[in-house]
């Protein structure tokens, strides 16, 4: 048992999840991989934000991978509770046997020393050296510890890492939702730059055609259809880039919750917006404190490394364990006999105080370890959940300008279309207007975007992202 204690504690070190890395690989980061189960069909595949999420607990790599640990730790209590049970274990076996006595050491001289032992002092004729039997045996074995300090405390360190296990998967749970939707707003925001590409795209079109009638109509210099040439293919390259952007972000969506690369999706939710309700710091420093699932995860840590340390402690005292067993034997079909034994076994450990402290001071260290990461995590819970509030403030501050902004350059591109088709300017403020609006509206969505994914951050830095990611996204 006290070897299993520091081999459970190294496993439930690597059972918390990792938090997202920055390169998009499932080599680096399981959370960006999945299992693929689904075969490629040419049927266009219709994905709300909730399927995807779904489908994210279901498939994602880095969840299967949490789920599997906490099956492991499961199985570590298992084997640990069995240390409290009793170990009943039965035992068969018949066959033929020959004995040689004299290969025993019993030759004709030594039989002759117990002759007296025979019926008129003679050993019978038909004595043989060599002797031959059936015997059939069944036995009965009853082991129980009664006491151990070790077993008692490795139970509750099982415990405790199994709770944390559980935790763990919570934990990645709640990583799939905010890696699944950050990636999904991504894709829709990536979604509506294709759709702006193309309209300014259609816009340039249409003022490449009038300044080529104005030119062929001579009320036109060659520079402004030259003009209106270099803006269309300048909005045709934002459209490939914008194109090829979406086109990369859906694929890496699909990674994420199990479908094929290959599959055609449609994302179905439109991209959502919606003021989110004011919280003070304090309130969502309260709700993260009751709902982290790494803070639970990491308590229970604490309590598994308590326990680790009283178990070495506790190697100190007796081990009071209890064994019997019952045995029948049938030898050459004579009747059967039966053995009966039961015996108490009171372990004391005199000495081997060098090896104890050192397991001791080990274990001392780990757990003071695991506290100073609770006292710090608590300080770090504060930090995130104010960052996450700063960053909803900002965002939501920066959604209204680029909104103003959209609306002033709408306004500039009208007015300029007016001129130019009154004569009044040439061709070059209206191409200016028209790059004013599409920053503009690149720049919305882009602010709508960093908004949804800074609610979604302060719904993760309060523990409570895969409840109500829905109501802080206001779907």
């Amino acid at each position: 048992m006290a070897l299993m204690l520091p081999v459970l504690a190294a496993f439930l070190a690597t059972a918390a999840c990792a938090p997202a890395q920055q390169n998009p690989s499932s080599a680096s980061d399981p959370y960006y991989g999945s299992i693929t189960v689904e075969p490629v069909t040419d049927a266009t595949l219709k994905l709300s934000l909730d399927d995807a999420v779904q489908r994210g607990f279901k498939n994602n790599l880095g969840l299967k991978e949490a789920v599997d640990n906490e099956l492991t730790l499961k199985g570590e209590k298992n084997e640990a509770l069995q240390e409290f049970l009793p170990t009943i274990k039965f035992t068969a076996d018949t066959g033929y046997y020959q004995h040689d006595l004299v290969a025993l050491g019993f030759s004709k001289n030594e039989v002759s020393k117990f002759t007296g032992l025979f019926p008129g002092g003679v050993p019978p004729p038909g004595l043989a050296l060599v002797t031959r039997d059936d015997l059939t045996d069944a036995t009965l074995h009853y082991d129980w510890t009664l006491f151990s300090g070790p077993v008692i405390a490795g139970y509750k360190a099982a415990g405790a890492a199994s709770r944390s296990a559980y935790f763990a998967k919570m934990t990645a749970r709640g990583q799939v939702v905010q890696d699944v939707a950050t990636t999904y707003l991504r894709c829709i925001a990536d979604a509506s730059e294709v759709e702006n590409a193309k309209s300014q795209v259609s816009e340039a079109q249409v003022l490449l055609n009038h300044e080529h009638l104005q030119h062929l109509a001579g009320t036109a210099a060659n520079l402004d259809e030259l003009r209106a040439k270099v803006e269309l293919e300048t909005q045709q390259q934002s459209l490939i880039a914008a194109q090829n952007q979406l086109d990369k972000e859906l694929i890496l969506l699909k990674r994420e919750i199990g479908i094929a690369p290959g599959q055609p999706i449609e994302l179905t939710d439109p991209s959502p917006y919606t003021d989110l309700a004011a919280q003070t710091p304090e309130e969502a420093l309260a709700t993260a404190y009751k709902d982290r699932q790494d803070y639970q995860n990491l308590q229970n840590q604490a309590i598994e490394y308590k326990a680790i340390h009283a178990a070495y402690r506790s190697q100190r005292l007796p081990t009071l364990k209890f064994s019997s067993y019952y045995q029948t034997s049938t030898v050459d079909g004579f009747g059967t006999r039966g053995n009966f034994m039961a015996f108490g076994t009171l372990s004391v450990p005199l000495f081997r105080e060098a090896r104890l402290r050192g397991e001791e001071d080990a274990s001392l260290a780990e757990k003071n370890s695991v506290d100073d990461q609770l006292a710090d995590l608590r300080v770090h819970m504060d930090q995130q959940v104010r960052s996450a509030l700063l960053d909803v403030a900002a965002n939501q501050k920066l959604v209204d300008v680029a909104r103003s902004n959209v609306d002033l350059a709408a306004r500039e591109l009208s007015d300029e279309t007016d001129r130019v088709n009154a004569g009044v300017d040439d061709n070059l403020p209206l191409v200016t207007a028209q790059a004013s609006l599409a920053t503009a509206q690149s720049n919305l969505v882009e602010s709508q975007y960093q908004y949804n994914v800074s609610k979604i951050g302060l719904a993760r830095a309060c523990g409570v992202l895969e409840q109500e990611y829905r109501a802080y996204l206001g779907r």
